[in-house]
């Protein structure tokens, strides 16, 4: 007879292979066409809400890794906390203005047809591109598995959002905290526009390093006694013409040397050693003795007037500081302080122009010259003069997108004052964003002081921008009196139109028709602003339009959550966090989750030029997005995660297993009808264990800490359920009669444990949970219809009085010696074997229990039997014989009382059927 027949042998349709690359698209086009997150909303209607508020990618290029990476991770946490409980909402967004956009534009059209054309038709061109590269995104997010309301995005480009930034813009008007001034400002004279802080960053440059002697006037000559020069270092020839002051330390000592120089004492021997100056030291001067006199600038003759201020240092240089309050923030401060006159001879871009014959700072032959391509020829004009001229090469603020070095000039600009308290208020903006810094939640801690010191750091956020794509300052000037119209019905008119007809307005209508009609002013009066917002701006009241507005069923404000790359500190996180501190006097989000880049396995940053890029279209094809997102859950994103084939590799095995673990639990219930929790020793070990692991498990997600949390579940899996409890069971499971309690107890822990299972890993590996759900047999599903019907199941506790310690030893101790036994030749599997031993801890668990634990045909206190081998474990003994009864041809075990028969159990399973 074949026994096989007569085998409970697993069952079920859910494939082994995945087969992710092909069936993924279209399990995930199944997904939104049933629109699963409005399924996923009324399913927790009513329930506790979590808002994670999407900070906007940009709409320019097709998503990169870096991308993935984000909207997966944020993907998970909204899956979370949906099957958690909770209702959710995730509203993604783009963000549509700006520079990036604009320069593409003028890449297709060229520089000069585009001066050519009106603001509207570039802005209109501007538009179309953003709109192209947002719907190109959705469909790559969508392709990754992220489900959100796809079906209303925002776009702050959108003509009701336009209307809203500039509203949030009025709103910080109102509180007296915007402020238009002349400034020196980083400027992207390739772009040709100011910059804000987050739009600079820092890359090496090799720049002349000059010292340059300043002759002093004759009463300054006469204070010291001696015709002298102070020495000046800068490694900016070319702000020489607008110099207008000379900065000297109040607190440090100078010193004038025999040859007739004046420097710090301190920098006197490192300045000696380099040859800029020959002689020995003279005499000290006390610096407040020349507050107020002056030099001469050597390149124009003009007169400098020496001044005090504490930002000179002698870390470098020579203490005494060249002061152009046109190009630079510490010159403008101490300009400011002195009364000195501000120059600005550069055009904007970045090109000296008619101020310099003008104002006679430089010959003729420098306008229109390049400030960079001018140093060159300055060093000449100086003459004897130039006392040392180096190469250096140093960090140097660049343009984030042209990545051409900036200049500071100073130009009339837009500022939001962060000392300045908001109307009716006490504490400065600077002050009220710190302590909202102070009641975040920061996911990694450390986030928190990156902030602070960001915030406690910052100079004024200079707002405003001089290009065409972007939402204009739309304010009225009196051309009169210069004075800036902040009339509020003027404001909301001006709202109301944006919201009808877009921004465009602001350069397709004429001043009469965009002014309130009942206001008072003349529009001949008046002129427009022409500038527009930072882009950091529209991203940083994307809470007030998306959160506040009611026009997208997004959320609360605050937010739950912001989550974005650790670049945001300076970026995001810290233009919301103004914006919200300003208009309504708290940050718009309750906790900030930060993450770090992507790099490949060497720690190397990804470039086209390096062949290392990992594209995710490229990882989806290949491996599966499931192997992407379980990648992005089992690294540590809180530094540099690194991606390269191999690494995905090793994530697709993880995979595998767990697959594989699913497959053989659903095949294994395939037949069980209700759950019967008579559960035997073992199985009340596996459901106490579980109970145990799934609730930390649950605790990190609530943590974010995805990766600890799949380290615990795969050493779980890996060791205790699939690689002991799942194998232990096969016996019963495959030879046990259908009804028998110790099967069916068994079946119902590993009904139970694999539900529990499937909601912790179901905000992952979503698809593979819908899979999962799809194939899974009735008393798993309970009438449910796809994943999305599921929520995390806890286990209940579940007593358990197995030594797990113990037994695993024994059972580790018994698996090396019967690997021995295997190498030696003397047996070919464990089912061949007996154990005799004096534990009682073994002895006082069920018979099939003991066997089943070490996989053998027998353990007993005394048993007969050739001996092969033994071990001890805390003292007891453990013998191991071969056994002596025959093998069922049905179990495999030795328990049959003659040879080709039966054992006891299989004959009565048999009979029975």
């Amino acid at each position: 007879m074949d026994y096989k027949e007569t085998l409970l042998l697993p069952k079920t349709t859910f494939p082994m292979r995945g087969n992710l690359p092909q069936n993924e698209p279209k399990r995930y086009k199944r997904w939104f066409e049933k629109d699963v997150y409005q399924k996923m909303k009324q399913k927790r209607e009513g329930k506790p809400l979590f808002t994670l508020h999407d900070g906007p990618p940009y709409a320019n290029g097709h998503i990169h890794i870096g991308h993935a990476l984000n909207k997966i991770l944020k993907d998970i946490i909204v899956k979370f906390n949906y099957f958690q409980g909770n209702a959710i909402r995730f509203t993604p967004g783009w963000d549509c203005h700006g520079l990036p956009i604009e320069q593409q534009v003028e890449k297709k059209l060229g520089t000069k047809k585009k001066e050519e054309l009106p603001k509207t038709k570039i802005r209109e061109l501007c538009r179309e591109h953003a709109s192209k590269f947002v719907n190109i995104q959705k469909e790559e997010f969508k392709g990754l598995g992220i489900v959100a309301d796809w079906e209303k995005p925002y776009l702050t480009m959108d003509y009701a959002f336009e209307a809203d930034i500039y509203r949030a813009l009025c709103e910080i008007a109102k509180e007296g905290l915007l402020v238009e001034r002349s400034k020196p400002v980083y400027w992207s004279w390739a772009a040709k526009t100011a910059l804000a802080e987050a739009e600079v960053e820092y890359e090496d440059k090799v720049s002349p390093s000059i010292y340059v002697a300043f002759k002093l006037d004759k009463e300054a000559a006469q204070r010291v006694g001696k015709d002298a020069s102070i020495i000046i270092w800068t490694t900016t020839p070319w702000t020489l013409p607008a110099n207008t002051g000379i900065a000297l330390n109040p607190d440090i000592v100078y010193v004038l040397t025999t040859d007739g120089f004046i420097v710090a004492k301190d920098l006197f021997e490192n300045l000696k050693a380099k040859g800029v100056v020959k002689g020995e030291i003279e005499k000290e001067i006390e610096p407040k003795e020349l507050e107020n006199l002056h030099a001469i600038n050597p390149l124009n003759n003009r007169r400098s007037r020496i001044v005090l201020g504490s930002h000179v240092t002698t870390e470098s240089g020579t203490g005494a500081v060249h002061t152009a309050p046109g190009h630079g923030e510490d010159d403008y401060r101490v300009g400011l302080a002195y009364n000195l006159e501000v120059l600005m001879p550069v055009d904007d871009a970045g090109r000296y122009d008619e101020t310099i014959v003008r104002e006679k700072l430089l010959p003729e032959e420098f306008v229109g010259m390049n400030v960079f391509d001018a140093n060159e020829k300055i060093l000449e004009l100086l003459g004897d003069n130039l006392l040392l001229a180096e190469k250096i090469e140093h960090s140097y603020p660049h343009c984030w997108r042209t990545h051409k070095p900036v200049i500071f000039r100073a130009t009339k600009q837009w500022f939001i004052a962060v000392d300045k308290a908001p109307k009716e208020l006490q504490k400065t903006l600077r002050q009220i964003a710190l302590e909202e810094v102070e009641k975040t939640t920061f996911y990694p801690e450390w986030g928190r002081n990156r902030l602070r010191s960001m915030i406690e750091n910052r100079p004024d956020w200079c707002i405003s921008r001089q290009r065409d794509w972007g939402v204009p300052i739309a304010f009225f000037r009196d051309k009169t009196t210069g004075e800036v119209i902040l009339d509020e019905k003027v404001l909301n008119y001006i709202a109301m139109i944006f919201e009808r007809f877009g921004t465009d307005a602001w350069y397709s209508m004429e001043i009469k028709d965009l002014l309130y009609p009942g206001s008072g002013y003349d529009p001949q009066n008046l002129e427009k602003v022409m500038d527009i917002l930072d882009v950091w701006f529209d991203s940083g009241s994307t809470w007030y339009a998306v959160l506040k507005s009611r026009r997208y069923d997004a959320g609360n404000y605050p937010a739950d959550l912001y989550l974005e790359g650790s670049d945001q500190h300076r970026g995001w996180f810290q233009s919301s966090l103004l914006v919200s501190s300003a208009i309504e006097k708290r940050a718009p989000f309750k906790a900030i989750l930060t993450h770090g880049f992507t790099v490949d396995e060497k720690g190397e940053k990804m470039s086209k030029s390096k062949g290392n890029v990992v594209a995710p279209q490229d990882v989806a094809k290949k491996f599966g997005v499931e192997i992407l997102r379980l990648w992005v859950a089992m690294s540590d994103y809180q530094s540099d995660l690194k991606i390269s084939e191999n690494i995905l590799k090793q994530i697709a095995e993880q995979y595998r297993k767990l697959r594989n673990t699913f497959r053989f639990m659903l095949a294994n219930i395939n037949d069980l009808e209700e759950i019967n929790e008579e559960f035997g020793v073992l199985d009340r070990w596996i459901l106490h264990k579980a109970a145990i692991v799934l609730s930390e498990v649950e605790e990190y997600f609530s943590q974010y800490e995805f990766s600890k949390a799949f380290q615990k579940l795969n050493h779980f899996i890996v060791n205790e359920f699939s690689g002991i409890y799942l194998d232990v069971c096969k016996d019963r499971l495959y030879c046990d009669a259908k009804e028998d309690v110790h099967r069916r107890a068994s079946q119902s822990a590993m009904a139970l444990i694999a539900r529990s299972l499937l909601g912790l890993i179901a905000p992952v590996l979503t698809y593979t949970a819908d899979e999962i759900v799809e194939h899974a047999p009735k008393i798993f599903k309970n009438d449910k219809e796809d994943i999305f019907d599921f929520a995390i199941e806890r286990l209940a506790p579940v007593q358990s009085d197995f030594d797990e310690e113990y037994m695993l030893q024994a059972r580790a101790k018994f698996n090396e010696l019967a690997d021995k036994l295997k190498k030696e030749k003397k047996i070919k599997a464990t089912l061949e074997v007996v154990i005799e031993t004096s534990s009682q801890k073994v002895l006082d668990l069920p018979k099939t229990e003991r066997e089943d634990w070490f996989i053998v045909s027998g353990v007993e206190s005394e048993i007969g039997g050739e001996e092969l081998g033994d071990f001890e474990c805390e003292g007891d003994t453990f013998v191991v014989r071969r056994a002596t009864l025959h093998k069922c041809p049905r179990c495999w075990k030795y328990q049959a009382l003659q040879e080709d028969k039966l054992c006891p159990r299989c004959q009565r399973v048999v009979d029975g059927l």
